[in-house]
């Protein structure tokens, strides 16, 4: 065995029966999980977010280069320029620049350009892809698959806040460069997705959707 390597432990064996009952139980969690646009004023504890952003760190990812950061804001006042850059962004993609096919695709979530809930959720999570890191002397160390690893880390981020009891909203405004200079982000880093985390407000609807059987989605060979 080579000294970079150490025994693997995280493995518990389980019969068949348990492994059965517990994907079924989390298929039944995650099966409850909605994205939600209207959040209450509930404020929501800087070491549960701290706890979920470690479980997305242990995301695998390209050479174990750990290509993400996220950026936690709670700031009224950031929140605010950061709603005022995305509605800018929002109203040019709603007024022509996504065309007609892509609008009509998203009538049915009755969403527009108005994106009230960047300044009323008590936390967003902006995160960034590293694309590179630049080393004290200025040389490049380019990061390999950084968009796959920062998109499983967002996913294990997501999971993670819902398993926790939070709501959550993927916010993608296009572009999000605004996001760079609001959050004053180095060289190297790209905006890979906002995300609105909070609790659901009172009253709250979502829309009546379905999610693909499993015989559209898995395909056995």
């Amino acid at each position: 065995m080579s000294e970079n390597f150490i025994p693997y432990t995280g493995y518990e064996p389980r019969t068949d029966e348990d492994m059965q009952q517990r994907a079924d139980a989390f298929f039944k969690l995650m099966g409850k999980r909605r994205t939600i646009r209207e959040f209450s004023g509930q404020t929501v504890s800087a070491k549960i977010i701290d706890q979920c952003i470690r479980t997305a760190g242990s995301a695998p990812s390209g050479a174990n280069q750990q290509p993400w950061h996220f950026v936690v804001i709670t700031d009224p006042k950031v929140k605010q320029e950061i709603r005022t850059a995305a509605e800018k962004e929002e109203r040019e993609f709603y007024a022509g620049r996504a065309g007609d096919v892509w609008l009509d695709t998203l009538a049915p979530l009755g969403t527009d350009a108005e994106k009230p809930f960047l300044e009323r959720a008590p936390v967003l999570i902006a995160i960034f892809e590293q694309k590179y890191r630049v080393e004290s002397g200025g040389t490049r160390v380019k990061h390999y698959y950084s968009k796959e690893s920062t998109g499983i880390a967002t996913g294990l981020l997501i999971t993670a806040l819902h398993q926790a009891g939070l709501a959550t909203l993927t916010h993608t405004p296009s572009p999000m460069n605004f996001l760079t200079q609001i959050l004053d982000r180095p060289e190297g880093e790209k905006p890979f997705l906002l995300l609105v985390v909070g609790h659901p407000a009172a009253g709250v609807t979502v829309p009546d959707l379905s999610k693909k059987s499993l015989e559209e989605i898995r395909t056995n060979k």
